[in-house]
């Protein structure tokens, strides 16, 4: 089973689509128990980073997800990627859940359009479990303003947006997607399913 958290800022039900697309059970919850006793967990993410930690907080929800990652997997979505590392600095320096080592600013490329917004082309960098079956070239959908600033060994795939901007991001268990892997077509789905077969 896999926890969907819902903490009133995330795409929950195009995640859920999809999961069910691919055939994998699960739930979209709140509850903290329900996401002790899942076998994974996704957290979904649009919006600013202070509200959605402000939410977070208020419902009892980072703690827990911070105790239940380091013994099973998640997977952050877009904003969710971006609320997995140390600090972020929308509209004001937030602290995150700081499960990845790292930071998350805006977007730096003159000239060109912010946010950013369609279809991008990845790269790898390290290497990660999801992004396995993902070629060079292949194209994800992207939509966001801010980025993750972190270290190379944590990035598993990579855009060009007036600078390298990380796509799919990783520290042991955690995984983090800035691209929405449930809006991306079949090389989208293809992450997804790589996530939920994880032992």
């Amino acid at each position: 089973m896999i926890a969907i958290i819902d903490y009133g800022a995330g795409n929950l039900f195009s995640v859920k689509n999809a999961l069910d697309f691919l055939g994998f059970d699960s739930v979209i919850t709140a509850e903290r128990a329900a996401l002790s006793r899942a076998d994974k967990l996704i957290l979904p993410g649009v919006g600013a980073f202070p509200d959605a930690m402000r939410k977070l907080e208020a419902a009892g929800l980072a703690d827990a997800i911070a105790r239940e990652a380091e013994r099973k997997p998640l997977l952050g979505i877009c904003l969710g990627m971006q609320l997995l590392f140390d600090l972020g600095f929308e509209f004001e320096k937030t602290r995150g859940l700081g499960l990845i080592a790292g930071r998350v600013d805006r977007i730096a490329a003159p000239g060109l359009k912010i946010p950013h917004i369609g279809w991008s082309d990845v790269k790898h960098e390290a290497v990660c479990p999801l992004s396995r079956d993902i070629k060079e070239g292949d194209r994800l959908y992207f939509v966001h303003s801010y980025k993750a600033v972190t270290d190379r060994r944590h990035i598993a795939l990579y855009t060009e947006y007036g600078e390298r901007v990380p796509g799919l991001v990783f520290r042991d268990n955690v995984f983090g997607c800035q691209f929405h892997p449930e809006k991306s077509g079949a090389v989208g789905l293809r992450i997804l399913r790589n996530f939920c077969e994880l032992d």
